[in-house]
């Protein structure tokens, strides 16, 4: 019974107040799911002198939250009883592209917004779809749509703007098995995200260089 979903209902009341289970009201601990990544640095990018920082990743609230969202057929919400994400849906989103960024060696310097780091481009993120998604077939896939865009600093200007989308399918229909998924679905998405984001920066400093 635990990998079943249950209906979403008052999902809205339970994130607002927080004192509510959408769980079936079962007191045992929840299972955590952290999904590995699988970093995918390409050698093909190209390398850049400048510094970017990744802004905080930003998300509708009901994606934000940290249960694990499923859609068995579409237009209807449900979550997985007593399972969670161990980190945020928009943590793991910016957790795949750093990683990856940093693991293809191909940036002066990268790092997160706040960190002190001078930037002269910023990444914006936006977590627009984060489910399991069954779309009418008889296993899920893991479904992330994220959107990027890249601010040049100095100009306060966005001079690069792409929506992104993963799906990956599950082997089977257990919640450790659609992890597995995401898991897939997010290193495929860290490694479109960077190479797009240095590409992107590349162009642009190529245009602007004295």
């Amino acid at each position: 019974m635990k990998n079943q979903p249950v209906l979403l209902l008052s999902l809205v009341a339970a994130l607002l107040t927080g004192g509510c289970s959408v769980m079936g009201g079962s007191s045992e601990a929840p299972v955590l799911y952290a999904p590995v990544t699988r970093i995918q640095p390409d050698p093909a990018w190209p390398r850049v002198t400048w510094r970017l920082a990744l802004a905080p990743a930003t998300a509708p609230a009901l994606i934000e939250d940290e249960r694990i969202m499923v859609s068995p057929t579409p237009g209807e919400l449900q979550l997985y009883r007593g399972a969670r994400w161990a980190n945020a849906p928009t943590g793991m989103v910016e957790d795949a592209v750093l990683q990856t960024l940093e693991a293809s060696e191909k940036i002066a310097s990268v790092g997160r917004q706040g960190n002190g780091m001078m930037a002269d481009y910023r990444l914006l993120l936006e977590v627009r779809s984060f489910r399991s998604d069954y779309a009418g077939t008889a296993t899920p896939s893991a479904l992330v749509e994220v959107n990027a865009k890249l601010l040049d600093v100095a100009a306060q200007r966005i001079v690069a703007d792409r929506s992104f989308r993963q799906q990956q399918a599950a082997a089977g229909t257990s919640v450790g098995q659609v992890s597995e998924a995401f898991a897939q679905a997010l290193g495929s998405l860290g490694h479109d995200i960077a190479g797009w984001a240095l590409t992107m920066g590349d162009a642009r400093a190529a245009k602007t260089k004295p």
